[in-house]
């Protein structure tokens, strides 16, 4: 798995921060890493963006940007307004491709979700990942509406013959309500793909040796960790996994 393409089921769900765990769960394992941003928004010239920050808490030695524009955009809508050529997929893959070849691991994050628009022709980081026949890694929410959220996007990467590697919760919060715990056991139903970790909130404000020391027990082994995704389950989910007080269709 020279490169790992990493999505989110939206904005603000911990994208950054579980980019970083990954880098430093790979890093410690004696793994050269570069964190790759396809577009970054909402931030000027000299701001440290997504992959700066993923590189400072992971100790991933590359963080390259492929685009930046200053408004807190889609990539395209902010190129446009910004009155500057978009980035196109092709040049993602191609950057990614490149730096394949100077390390072990290459992780492409994305802007937003799976479908967020990088240029006026429609492309997408779906398409990042299928020119790099790469598999995806799913950071989503733990609490309302994740579940519909993260059906969709399995669903359009399968649709795409794009492989779905796992999902990640990106922001464990330190006392979850029936919803989180209920979805720890539907997640992986829904996307047809293993839960490979879970983000304590709060994860992304440590220091960077504190983040570097905990980053592997938040994820599985596949990515290099030691997280127990069936012990979490059964530690988190309710007893014997029965809805209280019936579960709405909302809960999705």
């Amino acid at each position: 798995m020279p490169v790992l393409v990493i999505t989110g089921t939206g904005t603000e769900i911990g994208k950054t921060v579980t980019t970083a765990a990954v880098a430093a769960a790979a890093v410690a394992a004696g793994r050269s890493v570069a964190v790759l941003k396809a577009a970054q928004t909402g931030l000027r010239p000299g701001e440290r963006g997504d992959a700066q920050e993923a590189a400072r808490l992971s100790g991933a030695p590359t963080a390259v940007e492929v685009a930046r524009f200053p408004e807190p955009l889609a990539p395209a809508t902010a190129a446009r307004r910004a009155g500057l050529a978009p980035v196109h997929p092709h040049e993602v893959a191609e950057t990614a491709a490149k730096l394949a070849t100077e390390h072990d691991l290459v992780l492409v994050e994305g802007a937003g979700g799976l479908l967020v628009r990088f240029d006026a022709a429609g492309g997408t980081l779906a398409d990042v990942a299928a020119q790099l026949a790469a598999p995806v890694l799913v950071v989503a929410p733990a609490g309302l509406g994740t579940l519909n959220a993260t059906e969709l996007t399995a669903r359009e990467l399968r649709s795409r013959d794009i492989e779905l590697l796992g999902v990640v919760i990106g922001s464990w919060p330190p006392s979850p309500g029936l919803a989180e715990r209920c979805n720890v056991a539907d997640l992986p139903e829904v996307a047809g793909a293993p839960l490979l970790g879970a983000l304590p909130a709060g994860a992304g404000a440590l220091a960077p040796a504190e983040f570097r020391a905990a980053a592997p027990g938040w994820l599985a082994p596949r990515l290099d960790g030691t997280w127990d995704a069936a012990a979490f389950t059964v530690r988190q989910a309710p007893a014997a996994y029965a809805p209280e007080t019936g579960a709405p269709d909302a809960a999705r």
